[in-house]
């Protein structure tokens, strides 16, 4: 079950190009993915420790932690 998280980052990676097709602003799709990967923490982590560091990697893996907080402080500015 090491390797479970691959898979899922890549879920992850999908469910937010899902979210972006529904029209949420892409600046705000690094919310989206944290919140996936932590869910998908519980599938791959056996206590509440690993759950969150594994579902925080997934999801910041899956929208990259550089431009994730870029695109969110864009966001929050009203920027382009």
């Amino acid at each position: 079950m090491e390797y479970a998280g691959i898979g899922l980052v890549a879920l992850i990676i999908g469910l937010n190009e899902l979210i972006k097709k529904l029209g949420v602003n892409p600046k705000f799709i690094p919310i989206f993915s944290v919140a996936f990967g932590l869910g998908a923490g519980f599938l791959v982590g056996t206590d509440i420790k690993e759950i969150v560091v594994l579902g925080l990697a997934m999801g910041l893996g899956a929208c990259g932690l550089y431009s994730g907080v870029k695109n969110i402080a864009q966001g929050i500015k009203g920027e382009q």
